[in-house]
């Protein structure tokens, strides 16, 4: 079994069932939630190639990774992890999130990186353990921040190539080895858009397992610079007025609240 992220325990342990495409797609049912109860582990059992629990509590979730020929029936479906926030509720997806991070921990760490010896599952900790010489591994997380970059009322959107046609969002990147975040901040942000900030401040965080990242979302001022995409991440970056929106990311992801923030201080 897969050891904890947490020792709380949920008051409906849930089964994660995840098929084997490399995003992940997860099992979804007629339930009120979607998502089966653990207790019907027993009853899939047969059609799962591993499991384990996310956490080590009595009242766990559970995660499981389906059999390449299991076809679901009685109105399960695989259904895309990104699908999940409009079929549940937040909760769930973050659930989902540290279910599915705690598998693939379990997937990469099978034998030991460091002496090629079987790993099993630490007795206190998220990780992976070697019997043999010691060598623990820990979930994958990747931090990255994101920045809503406000100027006399317009906010700083750009169109990432990954992104839909006519999607445009905040501002993102990955923190590297030796920065702060603040650093990452403005790194990120010039090498995307040539734009220079200042007034750092924090907003929050969010989990964002697709697969593995620690989203920390930032407000920062414009200080210097026109606006002009680097052509590589971003096709096209520009200052927007709240009247004049495009198409936004959804309401479950930080980015879209850091967009709600400020439509609600410069709508009034």
């Amino acid at each position: 079994m897969s050891s904890a992220t947490s020792d709380k325990p949920n008051a409906n342990p849930k089964l994660f069932i995840f098929d084997n495409s490399p995003e992940g797609r997860i099992l979804i049912g007629p339930g009120e939630t979607g998502v089966p109860d653990a207790a019907e582990l027993g009853r899939l059992a047969d059609s799962m190639s591993a499991q384990g629990r996310v956490s080590r509590s009595s009242g766990c979730d559970l995660w499981a990774i389906a059999k390449t020929d299991f076809q679901p029936q009685d109105g399960y479906f695989f259904a895309q992890r990104r699908e999940l926030p409009e079929m549940c509720e937040e909760s769930m997806f973050r659930r989902s999130g540290a279910a599915f991070q705690m598998k693939t921990l379990y997937v990469k760490n099978k034998f030991c990186g460091e002496c090629g010896n079987v790993m099993s599952d630490h007795e206190a900790d998220p990780a992976r353990v070697c019997g043999a010489c010691g060598n623990v591994v820990y979930p994958a997380l990747s931090s990255a921040v994101i920045v809503a970059v406000e100027k006399d009322g317009m906010l700083l959107l750009g169109h990432n190539v990954n992104f839909p046609n006519t999607r445009y969002s905040v501002l993102a990147g990955f923190v590297e080895p030796g920065e702060t975040l603040e650093d990452a901040v403005n790194r990120e942000v010039y090498e995307e858009s040539e734009v220079r900030v200042k007034n750092i401040t924090y907003f929050g965080s969010q989990p964002w397992p697709f697969p593995n990242s620690m989203m920390f979302g930032f407000r920062a001022d414009w200080e210097s610079g026109e606006p002009r995409p680097d052509g590589v991440e971003l096709t096209d970056v520009r200052w927007f007025a709240p009247r004049d929106l495009p198409d936004i990311p959804p309401p479950i992801s930080i980015s879209r609240r850091l967009i709600d923030d400020w439509m609600s201080r410069n709508t009034r």
